[in-house]
């Protein structure tokens, strides 16, 4: 038992209003749903520095405010270089050159999925159902963030985390149901405010360490572990050397953006000119919701050892366990909320994409289009379906996690994006680009990030638990070379048969 009484009886009250705030927002945002395809992309005109908060909250979730920075906690220095800067840095160049050039798209291809998008782009049916298919890995990283949500809420009740798993599952997924995109940006919108002022609270709470300088800072965390404070740690798994910290993590920065969460959020914008006002208020918030991090390091402090109560932490329930001991009730409480709602932002991200994506580009090609008109009451069953395969596997992860929930979730979302790089790449930038090239390119990622990872192929796959970003970096760069070069034969034989 961490948290006091007067604590736990205020997170339920508080957790009571939450729930009725977004359940206004959800209804709200239903009302004006008459097809899927307003569920899906919205039919609001909303103001383009929102979208852009939107964009945000759902690109920085519970992975970057609950579970990243226990790997800083563990590993120190080399993943805030890693998680806080390199990776940022790609994903924010990446995000403004690729949303320039997917706008325009989109709007051409009129698509409310990446399937869609893909499918419609490069005029083939079979790539758009292959591309509904492999969506379905982007289910480990709903379960990352049902892990991540649990832990933090379990922490703050006291209670059995079992039934606040169940408890999130059946209010998110069942409030999903009916929301979609014209809720969803109202609620990301408050979530992105409070994911602010949480991220400003939690990288300010460690200031007292820094009362010698940034140099007492760093003898701090030496005493503890001399290894926390060197750009490298050979002591981890994720941040050995310069290609994993750098290397690595630009390559999965630049594709990360190819996620349908993130990419097709664009879509949103009724007014295209607004483009540079979207990213500029997405990346603002971003850059501070990605130095959140740091507070791993705030953490390891206050537990050298990971020892509480006579229990050792596990890496997910670092800095639940941190938020719950440092702050007082008032504080701690707007802070629980700001980690819900960093988790409740992509969660609820990731329910709408996924589950059009499989009514939309599984569901009805494989029924040839025959639920067309019961589109909306086939999407409601398959969110109470992706609602009980995300308890169950999460579940699982809870009770023997490898390391952390974030080993599981990287190895699925990064094959996910590793496969859909090439495809967004060349179809926003390159003309005359045959099918052909793309989908043997979306194939060689999978099947060189999963065959590196699990054969364990490469120096950096010989630890119990290995590093996905390495094989999904290797796998997105080959994905590149091979679909460049059969985009080029494509292209002279077409040349040559004109």
């Amino acid at each position: 038992m961490i948290a006091s009484d007067k604590w736990v009886t205020y997170m339920w009250i508080l957790l009571a209003i939450y729930a009725i705030v977004i359940l206004f927002f959800v209804v709200r945002g239903a009302k004006k749903n008459t097809n899927i395809k307003d569920y899906a992309v919205g039919n609001i005109g909303f103001p383009s520095w929102v979208v852009g908060l939107s964009l945000a909250a759902s690109m920085t979730s519970a992975a970057t405010f609950i579970i990243n920075p226990g790997f800083i906690a563990l590993y120190g220095i080399s993943g805030v270089i890693s998680f806080a800067i390199v990776l940022p840095i790609a994903a924010f160049i990446s995000l403004i050159v690729f949303t320039k050039g997917f706008v325009k798209q989109g709007n051409a291809v009129k698509a409310t999925t990446m399937a869609q998008w893909i499918g419609k782009r490069y005029k083939s049916k079979n790539y758009a159902f292959f591309f509904g298919v492999i969506a379905l890995l982007l289910i480990t990283f709903i379960v990352l963030i049902n892990v991540g949500l649990t832990q933090v809420i379990s922490k703050s009740l006291n209670a059995d985390p079992f039934y606040v798993l169940m408890g999130i599952t059946v209010f998110v997924f069942g409030y999903m149901m009916f929301g979609g995109a014209n809720s969803m940006v109202y609620t990301n919108t408050i979530q992105a405010i409070i994911m602010c002022i949480v991220a400003v609270i939690l990288i300010g709470s460690g200031f007292e360490h820094f009362s010698d300088g940034v140099a007492g800072f760093f003898d701090k965390l030496k005493a503890i572990d001399p290894n926390l404070i060197k750009p490298t740690n050979t002591k981890s798994f994720l941040f050995r050397d310069y290609f994993e910290i750098i290397a690595t993590q630009i390559v999965i920065g630049v594709a990360v953006v190819c996620q349908p969460h993130i990419i097709t959020k664009s879509l949103l914008l009724k007014d295209s000119s607004k483009i540079n006002t979207y990213l500029f208020s997405g990346i603002s918030f971003m850059i501070i919701f990605f130095l959140v991090v740091i507070v791993g390091l705030y953490a390891r402090i206050s537990f050298p050892d990971f020892m509480v109560n006579g229990e050792k932490l596990r890496m997910d329930e670092i800095i639940p366990t941190y938020v719950v001991t440092k702050f007082s009730v008032g504080v701690g409480l707007v802070i629980v909320v700001g980690l819900i709602s960093a988790g409740l932002s992509t969660l609820e991200s990731l329910i709408q994409s996924l589950s059009i994506t499989i009514t939309s580009d599984i569901i009805n090609p494989l029924f040839k289009d025959r639920f067309t008109d019961n589109t909306i009451s086939i999407n409601k069953v398959v969110i109470i379906v992706l609602g009980i395969v995300s308890f169950l596997l999460s579940w699982q992860q809870i009770k023997s996690p490898n390391i952390s929930v974030a080993i599981f979730a990287q190895n699925g979302v990064y094959a996910y994006f590793a496969a859909a790089f090439v495809p967004v790449l060349f179809g926003t930038f390159l003309k005359n680009v045959s099918t052909r090239s793309v989908f043997i390119a979306s194939i060689t990622a999978i099947v060189v990030h999963f065959g590196i990872y699990y054969g364990r192929i490469t120096p950096y796959m010989q630890e119990p638990v290995n590093n996905p970003g390495v094989s999904a970096a290797i796998g997105i760069v080959t994905s590149v070379i091979v679909g460049y070069i059969f985009y080029k034969l494509d292209f002279k034989n077409k040349e040559w048969v004109h």
